[in-house]
């Protein structure tokens, strides 16, 4: 059925692909929301800081 090369070859494309679709699922559920919702965090902190500071010059 397959020569040691092709199942080599085969063994290597399952390793791969697998490597790339557990990437993909930790880089979905992991790292993209870790860093939307840090970059909103940081905006908003931001913001309320600049407010602060308006707030104080008016007074």
């Amino acid at each position: 059925m397959f020569e040691f090369d092709q199942y080599l070859g085969f063994l290597a494309f399952l390793t791969i692909l697998t490597i790339g679709f557990w990437l993909m699922i930790f880089l979905i559920t992991f790292v993209i929301p870790y860093w939307v919702f840090g970059s909103a965090m940081e905006s908003f902190n931001e913001w309320k800081e600049a407010r602060k500071k308006n707030k104080l010059k008016v007074k």
